[in-house]
């Protein structure tokens, strides 16, 4: 549970990262502001750096954290994220996402990704119609097949509420690598505007064939896991950041891991998950200034295999 002074320092930390987002964009203005990717089968450009809900927005809509999650998304907001992905099946995060969206007037800013995980039409309707509900929203913009459950049947309702005008994008997601064969699979005999898959320094697998597949046909990149679930920080702590790191503006092992993501290119946006306002901050850097070289994701992939 959020307490005061946990909420004064996180208050405090934000207020001096929008002091440095503010004013012509200034704290982005040294390497740039952030970088986009854009999707192919619209030609609409998405910000690098998005967000999570999984875990981090996984509480209720009166909870006290709620006070601390709206000063996450102003941050992300304030640092030009637009990608936020959930699902009917976060614990409540999508309700409590949709509430914050709405008090904050920021519906309009966002590319809202979320998804169906069902096991029949009856059932996938019914997540449908609560979704809605729990988003605040009448329409998505993304509606993925979660972890490839029941997509063959799931991945031609999503195309019907498409039609329908009810989301403007489709796909499917994953998350280890026993799903990256199924994926490859299926990149080669569906048309897709979006893929979401693991990828991070110590589980590249994906960039084997489902990265190259998904650019190659022009498909769209969500990454999510980049953090691993948060157990590479375990491995890196107290260690120091690679000696090239400062010269490519990065200023954290968080920058670095997202940094590593995004340089593939195949990936359009990595969605990291936080619940705290200076961790947000930190994220956002990761979407500007130069990428990695194919030799220094080498090498981090070789430091975490």
């Amino acid at each position: 549970m959020l307490i005061r002074r946990d909420l004064l320092k996180a208050s405090a930390t934000l207020a001096a990262g929008l002091g440095c987002l503010s004013v012509a964009g200034r704290g982005f203005a040294q390497s740039g502001a952030m970088l986009t990717r854009t999707i192919a089968s619209s030609g609409e450009a998405l910000a690098v750096i998005g967000a999570g809900t999984s875990g981090s927005f996984e509480t209720g809509v009166d909870s006290p954290q709620l006070q601390q999650l709206r000063q996450v998304l102003k941050v992300f907001f304030a640092g030009g994220g637009q990608v936020i992905d959930t699902s009917p099946n976060y614990g409540g995060a999508d309700a409590v996402l949709g509430q914050l969206l709405e008090e904050g007037g920021w519906r309009g800013k966002t590319f809202l990704a979320t998804k169906i995980a069902a096991d029949s039409r009856a059932a996938a309707e019914a997540q449908w119609a609560g979704t809605l509900r729990s988003l605040r929203t009448d329409k998505v913009d993304l509606l993925q097949v979660h972890n490839l459950r029941d997509w063959q049947r799931q991945l031609p309702y999503a195309r019907e509420l498409k039609a329908q005008g009810l989301t403007r994008y489709v796909g499917v997601t994953h998350y280890v690598d026993s799903g990256l064969d199924e994926l490859e699979r299926i990149l080669r005999q569906e048309q897709l505007d979006f893929i979401q898959i693991h990828y991070s320094v110590n589980s590249p697998a994906a960039a084997r064939t489902v990265l190259p597949l998904a650019q190659n046909k022009g498909v769209a990149v969500l990454i999510n896991r980049a953090f691993d679930d948060g157990r590479l920080f375990a491995r890196v702590k107290d260690q120091a950041l690679p000696a090239w790191a400062a010269e490519m503006g990065i200023g954290s092992w968080a920058q670095l891991f997202l940094k590593f993501a995004i340089s593939h290119p195949a990936v359009t946006t990595v969605i990291p998950a936080t619940s705290r306002p200076e961790r947000q901050l930190d994220q956002l850097k990761a979407g500007s200034g130069p990428l990695l070289s194919d030799a220094q994701r080498k090498q981090l992939i070789e430091q975490f295999a």
